[in-house]
């Protein structure tokens, strides 16, 4: 099986500073940076993708903005980057085509926001047949609101994992993934 690490939406706004600040993003970008140097190792493919808002309304991932720029602590050297406007990955951008073009089947993925694009982004890859991987740590999220309740980011989190877990992926940690081989 071939595989390929994707890394979706550590861009400015998440981090500190930015318009939609997550919670253990700094971690999540530390995970990922190791996963970016394993998949070197193992000549895996590396795609960033990068989300850009196309709402009029949108609060943050806005074009020519700081905040939409991938993090500058990610180590992209000549790896594609995948631009998106929706939170699964793969709805109206090149990645399958370019995942097909590699005979890639494997994926590992990580990055923002775990409720949000990797759920969607790992749902529809299960769907195209992709055997997946994600990346527990290195993977960031927020608190949500639902009728006047904060549910927790770790909460969040956990929920979405456990789902995904159950039938569209495998879950582990960074040094479960690169120590596996």
């Amino acid at each position: 099986m071939k595989k390929a690490l994707i890394v979706i939406d550590l861009q400015n706004d998440y981090f500190s500073g930015g318009k939609m600040e997550l919670q253990k993003v700094d971690e999540a970008l530390l995970q990922t940076n190791k996963l970016i140097k394993y998949a070197r190792e193992k000549q895996y493919k590396i795609y960033f993708v990068q989300h850009f808002a196309i709402k009029d309304n949108a609060t943050f991932f806005i074009k020519n903005t700081q905040g939409v720029e991938l993090n500058k602590n990610l180590d992209i050297q000549d790896d594609m980057i995948i631009k998106k406007n929706y939170p699964n990955s793969f709805r109206d951008t090149k990645l399958k085509e370019e995942l097909d073009k590699e005979n890639i089947n494997e994926l590992i993925i990580c990055g923002a926001m775990t409720h949000m694009c990797i759920d969607t982004t790992v749902r529809a890859g299960f769907d195209l047949g992709y055997k997946i991987t994600v990346a527990n740590d290195a993977c960031a999220t927020k608190d949500l609101n639902f009728k006047e309740k904060i549910i927790k980011a770790c909460d969040v989190h956990y929920s979405f994992i456990s789902a995904l877990a159950s039938v569209f992926c495998e879950v582990k940690e960074t040094e479960q993934i690169i120590n596996v081989e």
